[in-house]
C-alpha cells in the first residue's frame, strides 16, 4: 500500500509512504544509517541485506527519550564530517520516533540540508512520528523545543519489524492510534474498541488508517499553522508529565495516554464530551495497560509549565480538545485559569 504525501505550500513536493516489506534499497550516493543498539541488536542484519551503496556508515546512538538531546545530534553530526558526507549524501533513520526526529533534525542542518528516509521499526513511529517532516530535539525546558519542519524522502513502513516490539512500546503506539480516531473518524475509534490490535490483520489495517488520517492533515498543514495542531490532542498534558519526570518514567505513548484522559476530563469539565464517551477513550487505553493517572504534586507549577509547550502563543495556552464527541475536535485558548486547574487538581488528589 502507498499513502502519498502531497505538499502544495510553498512549492508541489511529494514523497511515498510504503505500508509493505521493506524492499532493496539502491543508491548511488553516500549513505549513512542511524540507530541504537537495541534496533541493531535485532534488525541490522535484515537491513544491510537490503541496501546498496558505494558508501555505506552505520552510527549508533544511545537508546532513549533522555538521549534526545543536542549533544547527541552533535555526534551524527561528527560521524559525517568524519565521513566526508556531501549535500548528495543521505541519511536513514532506523528506529523509533526518537531516532526519527533526530536523524532528520540533523539531516536539516548539515550543510543546510541533505536527504534523508524514514524506516521505523514502533508501531509509535509507523503511525505517527514518521509521517509529515517534524523533527527535533528536547532541552531542560521542554519537549521539542528545537526543532524543524523537514519532509524525508520516502518513508517505507514494515510491519515485520513489530514482530520483536515489547508489549509497552506497542501500548504505546496504540495511543497515538487513538488519538487520531477520537480527534477525526468515530467509525475508526469503533474499530479500534472493537478489534484486538495485535492480530495481524487487524494491525495492518490499523497502520493503514492512521497513516491515511495522518497524511490527509499533513498535506493540508504541514507546519502547524491550524488543522496539524489536532494532532497534539493529550500532547499539552503529556509533554509537561513528560517534562516532570525527566522523560525517564514513561515513553511517550505513555504519557499521551495520560495527557488524552486530562484533556478529556477538562474536555467534561466544559461540557463538549460526555462522560460516556470519555469513560470510553480510557477504556480502550487500559485496555492495553496504557496508563490513565499521573499523580500532580503541584497544581501551579503543572499549569506554568503549559506556557513552554510549543503550541503556547501570545501567554495563551492552547488546549486541543474532543469537539462534542469522539470524531470531532475544537481548539481553545480562552479557559479561565481556575477551570483548568479544578481540573489538574482532581489529578492531584490520585485519582
Amino acid at each position: 500500500m502507498i499513502v502519498p504525501i502531497e505538499l502544495t505550500q510553498p512549492a508541489t513536493r511529494r514523497y511515498d509512504i510504503r505500508i509493505e516489506e521493506l524492499p532493496a534499497l539502491r543508491f548511488d550516493r553516500k549513505v549513512a544509517v542511524v540507530t541504537n543498539p537495541t534496533v541493531a541488536g535485532l534488525h541490522k542484519q535484515r537491513l544491510l541485506e537490503r541496501i546498496e551503496a558505494p558508501q555505506l556508515e552505520w552510527i549508533e546512538v544511545p537508546d532513549g527519550e533522555e538521549y534526545k538531546t543536542m549533544e547527541t545530534v552533535l555526534s551524527i553530526l561528527d560521524r559525517l564530517f568524519e565521513a566526508q558526507f556531501d549535500r548528495q549524501s543521505l541519511l536513514i533513520a532506523f528506529g523509533g520516533g526518537v531516532i526519527g526526529d533526530m536523524t532528520g533534525f540533523a539531516a536539516s542542518i548539515y550543510q543546510r540540508g541533505i536527504g534523508f528516509m524514514q524506516v521505523p521499526t514502533t508501531l509509535l513511529s509507523q503511525v505517527d512520528a514518521s509521517v509529515g517532516g517534524k523533527t527535533g530535539v528536547n532541552n531542560r525546558f521542554g519537549k521539542n523545543l528545537i526543532g524543524s519542519f523537514y519532509q524525508p524522502e520516502a518513508v517505507y513502513i514494515d510491519p515485520a519489524f513489530l514482530e520483536t516490539l515489547p508489549p509497552r512500546e506497542y501500548a504505546a503506539g496504540i495511543a497515538e492510534v487513538v488519538k487520531m480516531a477520537v480527534m477525526f473518524d468515530k467509525e475508526f475509534f469503533d474499530f479500534l474498541s472493537s478489534h484486538d490490535l495485535r492480530d495481524p490483520e487487524a494491525l495492518k489495517r490499523m497502520i493503514a488508517r492512521s497513516v491515511a488520517l495522518k497524511a490527509e492533515v499533513v498535506n493540508q498543514d504541514e507546519k502547524e499553522k491550524g488543522l496539524r495542531a489536532v494532532l497534539n490532542y493529550g500532547h499539552t498534558f503529556g509533554h509537561v508529565v513528560e517534562n516532570e519526570t525527566g522523560y525517564s518514567r514513561y515513553l511517550h505513548g505513555e504519557a499521551v495516554a495520560i495527557g488524552m484522559v486530562m484533556a478529556n476530563e477538562l474536555a467534561v469539565k466544559l461540557g463538549l464530551l460526555n462522560r460516556e464517551e470519555a469513560e470510553a477513550i480510557r477504556e480502550l487505553l487500559e485496555r492495553y495497560d496504557l496508563p490513565t493517572s499521573y499523580p500532580i504534586q503541584d497544581v501551579d507549577e503543572f499549569y506554568e509549565h503549559f506556557f513552554l509547550d510549543k503550541k503556547s502563543a501570545k501567554g495563551k495556552i492552547k488546549f486541543i480538545l474532543p469537539g462534542g464527541k469522539i470524531g470531532t475536535h475544537v481548539m481553545r485558548d480562552d479557559l479561565d485559569e481556575a477551570i483548568v486547574k479544578e481540573v489538574l487538581a482532581q489529578f492531584g488528589e490520585g485519582r
